[in-house]
Formats: structure tokens, sequence, C-alpha cells
């Protein structure tokens, strides 16, 4: 008979399926870095779970150690982890799921109407050739502020395809943009992956002019990676030379102007004086 501790293990195994938030217990077992096989063996209650399996569960998912070891409060040690968070996805009449927008209006209560499937029916929906046999849930945001320039500017749409929860710790690479959801922010940034060490990311941003900032982990709702940019057209090289020319050329006419007209003003002036001198 296995152990109290790998009863509850498995109770919390269960859990994380039930609540969608790993697909499969393979999928479980792999994010632990643990043979499937072996977690089969576990779950069927043919061994007991290993001290290294829980304490990776414990920082990957959260797991509440005090319950695993104790049975005391609830499974896990987050409310975001206890909630049965489901993503919204948004399809056509064919069943053929769509890419949602979040116009930079609708990001102020993006994160606190992720689990309000009618927030999403009502936003702009399409589909973009390159991503429609593509495997994932896609979402596009509108770019706010100058915090990612010279890569991202205010006004630009960044496509992004959805990372599971339970992928963070290993999807999420150092360096690389994404968009991250708080409750209260939407916030597109280079990330730092701190999860394993420090249960945190750090937040990078490409304008020096910003700080960086470090948000635990708990407190993020959703991550996206960005796959792709869709900027404002911008004239092409040329024609900027070409600009730049004509005002470099309009420029210097009204400086040779000027001074055709502070030279004549000059010689009025000293005719003047002269003829003053004169009648002295």
């Amino acid at each position: 008979m296995n152990s109290v501790v790998t009863q509850r293990f498995i109770k919390c195994h269960d859990r994380l399926l039930a609540s969608n938030m790993v697909r499969s217990s393979r999928q479980f077992a792999m994010s632990l870095d643990y043979l499937p096989q072996s977690l089969s063996e576990i779950v069927k209650g043919r061994r007991d779970v290993t001290i290294e399996v829980l304490r990776k569960a414990i920082e990957v998912y959260d797991l509440n150690a005090d319950y695993l070891f104790s049975g005391r409060g609830e499974m896990f040690a987050n409310d975001h982890a206890k909630k049965d968070y489901v993503l919204t996805v948004v399809t056509d009449n064919a069943q053929e799921e769509k890419i949602v927008h979040i116009p930079i209006p609708a990001q102020a209560g993006y994160g606190g109407q992720l689990m309000d499937p009618s927030y999403f029916t009502d936003l702009e929906t399409y589909s973009l050739p390159e991503f429609n046999n593509s495997r994932g849930t896609f979402r596009s945001f509108s770019v706010s502020g100058d915090s990612m320039e010279p890569t991202l500017f205010e006004g630009d749409k960044i496509v992004c395809s959805y990372i599971e929860r339970d992928q963070w710790h290993s999807s999420v690479k150092n360096g690389y943009v994404y968009v991250v959801i708080t409750q209260h922010d939407v916030l597109v940034k280079r990330i730092e992956n701190n999860i394993a060490k420090r249960a945190s990311v750090t937040l990078i941003s490409d304008n020096s002019f910003y700080e960086d900032r470090v948000i635990a982990i708990n407190d993020v709702l959703e991550i996206w990676y960005i796959k792709v940019k869709i900027s404002p057209f911008m004239p092409s090289p040329s024609n900027v030379r070409n600009g730049f020319s004509d005002d470099v050329e309009l420029l210097r006419n009204t400086i040779d102007d000027q001074s055709e007209l502070i030279k004549d003003l000059s010689a009025t002036i000293q005719k003047l004086l002269k003829q003053n001198r004169v009648r002295v």
C-alpha cells in the first residue's frame, strides 16, 4: 500500500487533469523531468512518489507542501492554481478557431475577464493564412506606450501563441519578447525566466528609460509568445531620403532669400545714414 503522502500527490495529479491545467499524465510527467511510465506506476499505487518529484511538483505547480506532508490546507499554495482555469477560445460556424484581437481600450479589464466567454465574443476576431493550419491558440494585442522601442512601437499589433502554465518553466526563453497578463496589466516585455530558482520572472524593456520589473509567478495569469508583428506602413528609405533632400533644398533657398533681404536692408540703412550726415 502506498504512503499517505503519495495518495495526496495522486489527488493533486487528478485535480490538475480535471481542471485542464495539464492535458495528460504524460505531459505532467515530462514537465517534472520524470519518466511517464514511472509516474504511471505511482498513479496506479504500485510505487511511492519520490522526494525529488514532490519538490519539482511544488516548484512548478505550486502544490501546497503543508497539504502533501500533513494534510492541512488546500492542495495548491495560490489562488490561481485552485481556480478551474479554462482558456476561452472563439470559433466560427465551421468550428475553426479565430484569432481574438485585444485593442488597447479592452486591455484595462482583460485580466479580470479571462473566465467570461461573453467578453471575448464581443471583441473583433479574424484569421491569418499562416496560422490557419497551426496548432495552438492565438491572440493579438495592440502595443501601448514606448517601453519596447525601437523593437515595437505604439499602434503595432502583435500576434501571439498561448503557452500552457505547466510549460512556463521550460518554454519561456530568456531574452524573448512575450505578453504577460496579470490581474491588472497587459505587459509586453522581454523576459528573464527565474521560475525555477525564485518563482518569478523579470520583465525587461528595450527602451532603457524604463527599469526592469520583477513579478512573482503566482501573480501571472497568462503568458503569450509573440510570433508576428504587424506595423503601420512606413515609406521606403529612398522616399525618406528624397523627402529629406527636398527639405534641405527648401531650407537652403529660404536662407538665400533671407540673406538677400538682409543685404538690401543693410544697403538701405547705409544710404539713409549717409544722407543724414550730408544734411548735418
